[in-house]
């Protein structure tokens, strides 16, 4: 009798040690693709910051602009003046819109050193921002008249512009429907007058 419960003991045991390297089969299979994938995302990283993504830069002339609007999917192009106040309040905004969308390129350049390109995309008022995607001119905000007054404009409508024009990527949305309790049920209903029951 004895014996028949080693024998079970020792089944448990080796099914046991069997389950456990199972679980470190997986484990180390699973730790190898998430270092892979955070291999990528870096290499990705790492190329946007090459190719200056995240940063708000001055080109300094026209056949620079050109290449980078036709080799770049997303590109924002500020036509400026130096000596325009209204242009340096634009560069204010870009800047920090840079900063917030890395997939997205933004450079500035002064229309006294892009001649040919003013004169080809009929740039007449300043500050002058065209969005660019995949080397295809998509809108343009001329000053600051569908953004608000200039002088008081929030960076949020210059950013809520560019991102109907498709330039910017959607915002990720984690709105209450998005939302989600442990066992991944809605943690709130909410009703029709307001109020939320929780379940």
């Amino acid at each position: 009798m004895n014996t028949h419960l080693d024998e079970d003991d020792s089944d448990e045991d080796e099914l046991f040690r069997e389950l456990e390297r199972d679980d470190d089969t997986f484990l180390a299979v699973h730790r190898e693709q998430r270092i892979d994938e955070l291999k990528r995302e870096m290499a990705k990283l790492e190329e946007a910051r090459v190719m200056s993504h995240g940063t708000y830069e001055t080109i300094a002339t026209e056949k620079e602009v050109l290449e980078i609007t036709t080799t770049t999917r997303n590109c924002v192009v500020h036509f400026a003046h130096k000596n325009f106040r209204r242009c340096q309040l634009m560069d204010t905004h870009l800047e920090a819109l840079a900063r917030l969308h890395p997939k997205t390129r933004f450079v500035r350049v002064d229309v006294e050193n892009a001649p040919f390109l003013v004169e080809k995309l009929k740039v007449q008022v300043l500050p002058c921002v065209v969005p660019f995607i995949d080397g295809v001119s998509v809108d343009r905000l001329v000053g600051f008249e569908l953004v608000g007054d200039a002088d008081n404009v929030p960076t949020k409508n210059v950013e809520i512009w560019l991102r109907n024009t498709r330039v910017l990527d959607p915002p990720v949305s984690v709105g209450r429907a998005a939302r989600k309790g442990i066992f991944g049920f809605p943690d709130a209903v909410e009703r029709e007058d307001g109020s939320d029951d929780d379940y």
